[in-house]
């Protein structure tokens, strides 16, 4: 099967990425956008664009009848959705399978078993995947004192259609428990139409691996190394590394294969994450992202392997274009997420870019679409860039991170970028000792 022309169904930095790889190829693209992004980057690139909607992304980005309309005017044969918006969407696979439109991503079947957590903890057992202890099912107020007994405390209480931190509490002690199963529970319902919420043992300071795997859907997969996210904010990831400073070869390559194995039985099709917390020495599943993920640049930088090429021929029917043996890990790589926020108290701070130079040199990359002039609008989420870094050793891609960051420059609004150059100095980060719960606890030492 030949894919012809790509509509991208995302904006900002993603869509921007998914075109280049797209022109790579020699594939055609097609923009959609709100009318808030008619400037964006993307746009301007395209062979064709297409307005979709007004700036609410219900109504634009999250419109899956306006997508496949702009599909069908287009004449466009597949779809990357990015990360995000539609990106795991079952009911939009569905849909443009039944179109005749290839998703470049999993199956909507796949979607729809990882998607669900507490299925997708179900899945990994069955495929061999450590897991956190935790409940077997949906915890009711009625048997959650019950199972957080079984499992021992401390306990998580998160959302099974959760995401990003939301409908997540923990609970310390018995006394603790009531409230924030009552409370997950709502938070839940708010953020995602589903109440139902599940339990696991609280891990006191884990670090947060991933690892990349790309399945071809006919029982051919491949892992693509780890990452790093532990230096997170309210569950959010702020900077990544590849391969991570916890694990050693031995670890790297046992729980990569671990994944890998898991993505051949399921016969899964297209790029994925399987993230594990991470402690002792010990790994343990926490979810699958069915997606591409923001910080996929840092693991093609240690390998050479463009993740979206990877995607597109493998929803084209040509296959992975490496096996297992021909992957080699080189280097290491780090990005920082550059967010249109106060670096301290991380409220946004959309308006327009003034001023704007992206450092260069060897081994860095910056994925970006912004420019100088370009309004960054209210609506969408904060991320404005990534920029990566790569070095033959860890402290030689710290040292070039502290570098690029002062040549780094955004005017006009506020940026994350001086976080970034607190961190790249601080020793904590030089040695590579932190877990999930480092970045917040800084901040909070750090506070003004």
């Amino acid at each position: 099967m030949t894919i012809s022309k790509i509509l991208i169904a995302n904006r900002g930095e993603i869509a921007l990425r998914v075109l280049r790889a797209c022109k790579e190829l020699g594939i055609a693209t097609v923009a959609v956008h709100s009318t808030a992004d008619a400037d964006a980057m993307h746009v301007r690139l395209a062979d064709e664009s297409v307005c979709i909607g007004p700036p609410p992304s219900r109504d634009s980005y999250l419109n899956i009848h306006q997508i496949v309309a702009a599909c069908e005017i287009t004449g466009a044969d597949a779809v990357h959705p990015g990360y995000g918006f539609l990106s795991e969407n079952a009911k939009f696979a569905d849909i443009l399978d039944a179109h005749g439109i290839t998703f470049i991503g999993p199956t909507a079947e796949h979607i729809r078993l990882m998607g669900d957590k507490i299925t997708a903890k179900k899945t990994a057992v069955e495929l061999g995947i450590p897991v956190v202890p935790g409940s077997p099912g949906e915890v009711l107020p009625e048997n959650a004192l019950e199972i957080a007994r079984d499992i021992g405390f401390p306990v998580l209480i998160k959302a099974t259609a959760g995401g990003g931190g939301r409908g997540m509490k923990v609970a310390k002690t018995e006394a603790e428990l009531e409230e924030a199963v009552s409370t997950a529970r709502s938070e839940a319902l708010a953020a995602f139409g589903n109440d139902a919420v599940y339990m696991e043992k609280y891990l006191g300071k884990p670090r947060h691996i991933e690892v990349q795997v790309v399945g071809d859907g006919a029982g051919n997969a491949i892992h693509l190394g780890e990452r790093d996210c532990s230096l997170q904010r309210r569950h959010q990831k702020v900077w990544e590394e590849a391969n991570s400073p916890a694990l050693n070869v031995e670890q790297r390559m046992k729980i990569g294969q671990i994944c890998a194995d898991a993505m051949k039985k399921m016969k899964y099709r297209g790029a994925g994450t399987v993230e594990f917390l991470y402690e002792n020495g010990e790994f343990y599943f926490i979810e699958m992202n069915t997606r591409l993920q923001v910080e996929h640049p840092i693991t093609e930088a240690i390998t050479g392997i463009d993740l979206v090429h990877e995607q597109i021929r493998v929803a084209s029917g040509a296959g992975l274009s490496v096996t297992q043996d021909e992957i080699t890990f080189s280097g290491h790589a780090i990005e920082c997420r550059i967010n249109a926020e106060d670096p301290r108290t991380f409220v946004p701070s959309p308006g327009t870019i003034t001023h704007f130079h992206a450092p260069g040199g060897l081994g860095v990359r910056v994925d970006s679409g912004a420019y100088a002039g370009y309004k960054i609008p209210p609506y969408y989420d904060s991320l404005i860039g990534k920029l990566i870094v790569h070095g033959r050793t860890r402290v030689e891609c710290m040292m070039r991170l502290r570098r690029v960051l002062d040549e780094f420059v955004v005017d006009g609004i506020k940026t994350t970028l001086p976080l970034f150059q607190d961190l790249v100095a601080n020793q904590d980060i030089a040695n590579g000792d932190y877990d999930i719960h480092w970045l917040e606890d800084y901040l909070a030492r750090t506070a003004p």
